[in-house]
């Protein structure tokens, strides 16, 4: 028989008890060690200074709703073993992580040989996201392969953020890359998502959607890498996407949707580019391919997944390098549907390129140029005295050309493209938001280089 114990004493025990969440004196993790307990105890954690062993996941997928993670000192996640991760996993609802600018160090460059994921030494994916809220200003550096892997059950905001994995940059002995596969954000997400603010230096595609709806990627900044991407295979499904106002630089692609060969049961639809700037995509500014097979395009669409309404809104402008296409579109029998206002995409550069597959473009003809007949209008122009970030124009549409007057205390050597000293004029060069091509103009300063 249990023995009886009166309903005040298990009052009074109950009240004795440290409630979950609030037990620990401290909710600072400094030491690897203590990185359990304090997520099972505390709704407010700071993180760092930390070193992450080798071969060990930092583990915060365990927070309590409403959680606020804020990092104190640079967390680095050591090397030295060869395994697939992630270094660091993150999830809860309502969760707000602020890395107030400091430092995630993966180590990558311990492990590039050039094969990514693909072959080579087995390499840790970085973060494993899997929280709702807010994830902000974080700076992450060197990530071995894939860095943002993001599949919340929850609406995430990730913004601020910076990926830069320009060391794997440098060459292997064949000329290769030593940084592969160091995609910066790859998203699967089961409910909305939205990057925004964020920088990202790589090796390959700076945004990856392979499924999700509700999504936008929105002023965010791609040097380097394979463009942003959506890539749908087999069973794979993403709705409602917009692009809008990134900048994509020196970049193998600007602006891609990819299908992979012989995929069935998927699909793309209803995807917005706006106001997008694509400049010195080296192999394809806008491309919608379907025969994708990890890096090597068979040349044959496939028409298992459908692609319904894309859309180019606003001004987009895409710039090629010599020798690339402005647009590559190979769509499958039949897969490519819907209604493509393309009417907001303006390409330059290199060769035209080709489409095929009877997609429904309208608003858009391969190989037209971006062109608008020359018109001084005025404009009026105040600056700050930071010169360049003060800078604002108006010009109305159909200008190509404007006359500009700045007032300021020191030369906007931003936008300056031939300056000569002692003189009070300058060439500058500038993008025109109703045509949306580069144009030259005078500038006048009160101030000489």
């Amino acid at each position: 028989m249990l023995p009886h114990i009166a309903p005040l004493a298990l009052a009074a025990a109950a009240a004795a008890a440290p409630s979950r969440k609030t037990a620990r004196e401290s909710c600072a993790i400094t030491d690897f060690d203590d990185v359990d307990d304090v997520v099972s105890a505390c709704t407010s954690i700071t993180l760092g200074p930390l070193t992450v062993p080798s071969g060990e996941t930092l583990d915060l997928s365990g927070l309590a709703d409403g959680t606020t993670v804020t990092l104190a000192g640079n967390v680095t996640f050591s090397s030295g073993t060869a395994w697939d991760g992630p270094l660091f996993e993150i999830g809860g609802s309502d969760i707000t992580f602020d890395g107030a600018g400091l430092v995630f160090d993966g180590n990558g460059q311990d492990y590039w040989d050039g094969e990514g994921s693909n072959g080579g030494t087995t390499k840790p994916h970085f973060l494993q996201v899997n929280m709702g809220g807010t994830f902000k200003d974080l700076y992450v550096l060197n990530a071995p392969v894939q860095c943002f892997s993001i599949s919340s059950d929850y609406a995430l905001t990730i913004s601020g953020v910076t990926v830069d994995n320009r060391a794997g940059d440098a060459l292997d002995s064949s000329g290769v890359t030593l940084g592969h596969n160091t995609d910066c954000f790859d998203a699967a997400p089961y409910a909305s998502l939205v990057i925004t603010g964020s920088t990202c230096y790589n090796q390959d595609d700076c945004l990856a959607i392979n499924s999700g709806q509700d999504i936008t990627f929105s002023d965010n900044y791609c040097s380097g890498g394979h463009g942003i991407s959506i890539a749908v295979g087999t069973d794979e499904t993403a709705s409602d996407v917009l692009i809008s106002g990134n900048t994509v630089v020196n970049s193998v692609n600007g602006l891609r949707i990819k299908t992979t060969y012989d995929a069935t049961d998927g699909s793309v639809s209803n995807v917005t580019y706006t106001d997008n700037t694509v400049t010195n995509a080296t192999t394809y500014g806008v491309v919608i391919e379907q025969d994708y097979e990890n890096g090597s395009p068979t040349g044959t669409a496939t028409s298992g997944i459908t692609i319904t309404g894309v859309a180019f809104t606003g001004t987009n402008t895409v710039d090629v390098a010599d020798g690339a296409d402005e647009v590559y579109v190979l769509c499958g029998d039949g897969s490519c549907t819907g209604t493509w206002d393309w009417s907001g995409l303006c390409v330059s550069g290199g060769d035209e390129g080709s489409v095929s597959g009877d997609p429904p473009i309208e608003g858009f003809t391969l190989g037209e140029s971006c062109t608008s007949t020359s018109t001084d209008v005025d404009v009026a122009v105040v600056s700050s005295a930071s010169g360049a970030s003060g800078v604002s124009t108006a010009a109305s549409t159909g200008a190509a050309t404007a006359s500009v007057t700045v007032s300021s205390d020191s030369m906007p050597t931003a936008s300056v493209t031939a300056w000569s000293e002692g003189t009070t004029t300058a060439s500058v060069s500038y993008t025109s938001s109703a045509i949306g091509t580069t144009a030259s103009s005078s500038l006048a300063t009160g101030c000489a280089a």
